[in-house]
C-alpha cells in the first residue's frame, strides 16, 4: 500500500442542477402553459355535451324559433313578389297601350290638319279663280294657286365636290363660308335673277315659290318656306326657254353663279326645256284691297294679290 492519505469521494446531495433558462421563469410559464387551465376544462367540458349545441331546452327552442322566423319572411318574400309581378305586368301592358292610343290619336289629328290644310288650300284656289277679275289668272298664278305647265328651263346648283362645313375663305366675312357649299343668299340671287329674266313661275326641288316665299338659312341647311331642302338645288322655271336662259346667263345673278363655279368649285348647270311642270304651293296667303276715295286702299282678308316678283 502506498504510504499517501486518500480523500473521500465526493458524494452527490441530490439536487439536480440548475437550468441554464431559470431565470426566464415567466416566458417558461407561458410556453409550458399556452391554454389557460379555465378554458381547457371549458372546451372540454363543452365537447363532453355535445359539440358546442345549446346546453337547455329553452336555448335549442330559441335557436329552432329563429330559424322558423327566417324561413317564414323568406317565404312571404317570395310570396309577394309572385303576387306583385302580375300587376306590375298588368301595369306595363296598360301603360303601352296608352302610350299606342295616344300616339294614334296624334296621327289622326296630323291627318285631319293636313286635311283641313288642303280644303282651306281648296277653296282658296276657288276664290281667286272666282273673285280674280280679269287678272284672275295672273293673281292665281303668282300666288301659287294653280299647277303651271309650259316650257322653261332647268337650272341646277350643287355643292362642289369636296365641300366642307368649315369657313374662313374671302365668303365668310359676307356671311358665308369659304367651303364650296351653296348658301341660302346664292339660291337669292338665283331666283330672283330668274324673276328678272322673265321666269312666270319658279320652284326649287320641288317647292313652289310665290311672291311671298322666302329663302332662309339654318346652320348649313338652306329653308325654302321654312321647309328643308338638300343639294343638289334643282330650279325649275316657266317661261320662254331660251330667252330666259339666254337672259338669265347674261344677267348680274347668272354672272354670280358664274363666278362661284368659278373660284368655289360650285358646280351649275342650265338648259333649256320644252316641257316643264310645276306643282302648286302647298299653302297660300292671299290679300285684297279695295279702293275707297281718292286712291286710298283699304287691306281685307289674309291673303294677297301681289303681282310683284321676287324673293327674299
Amino acid at each position: 500500500m502506498c504510504g499517501m492519505s486518500q480523500q473521500p469521494p465526493v458524494r452527490s446531495t441530490g439536487t439536480p442542477p440548475p437550468r441554464p433558462d431559470a431565470s426566464m421563469s415567466l416566458l417558461n410559464n407561458v410556453i409550458d402553459h399556452a391554454v389557460d387551465d379555465g378554458y381547457a376544462e371549458a372546451s372540454a367540458r363543452r365537447a363532453a355535451e355535445g359539440g358546442g349545441m345549446p346546453r337547455t331546452i329553452k336555448a335549442k327552442l330559441g335557436l329552432a324559433a329563429g330559424l322558423v322566423l327566417a324561413a317564414a319572411v323568406v317565404t312571404l318574400g317570395a310570396a309577394e313578389a309572385r303576387v306583385s309581378a302580375p300587376v306590375v305586368a298588368k301595369e306595363r301592358q296598360d301603360l303601352i297601350d296608352r302610350i299606342e292610343s295616344e300616339t294614334s290619336a296624334a296621327d289622326k289629328l296630323e291627318q285631319d290638319v293636313d286635311s283641313l290644310r288642303a280644303e282651306v288650300g281648296s277653296r282658296q284656289r276657288k276664290a281667286l279663280e272666282r273673285h280674280g277679275g280679269d287678272q284672275a289668272e295672273l293673281v292665281a298664278l303668282l300666288s301659287g294657286a294653280t299647277p303651271v305647265r309650259g316650257p322653261g328651263v332647268k337650272l341646277v346648283v350643287d355643292d362642289a365636290k369636296e365641300a366642307d362645313t368649315g369657313g374662313g375663305g374671302p365668303r365668310e366675312s359676307s356671311g358665308f363660308s369659304d367651303t364650296g357649299r351653296v348658301r341660302d343668299r346664292d339660291m337669292q340671287r338665283v331666283v330672283n335673277g330668274l324673276w328678272q329674266s322673265g321666269a312666270e313661275a319658279v320652284a326649287i326641288n320641288g317647292q313652289r315659290l310665290t311672291a311671298l316665299s322666302a329663302i332662309r338659312a339654318a346652320g348649313d341647311a338652306i329653308l325654302v318656306d321654312n321647309k328643308p331642302l338638300v343639294p343638289p338645288y334643282t330650279v325649275l322655271a316657266v317661261g320662254d326657254g331660251k330667252r330666259l336662259s339666254t337672259a338669265f346667263q347674261d344677267s348680274a345673278d347668272g354672272q354670280y353663279l358664274h363666278a362661284l363655279r368659278e373660284n368655289f368649285g360650285i358646280r351649275t348647270s342650265i338648259s333649256a326645256e320644252g316641257d316643264v311642270r310645276l306643282p302648286a304651293a302647298p299653302s297660300l296667303i292671299v290679300r285684297t284691297a279695295e279702293p275707297r276715295g281718292a286712291g286710298a286702299a283699304k287691306a281685307t282678308g289674309q291673303a294677297t294679290a301681289d303681282t310683284g316678283k321676287g324673293t327674299s
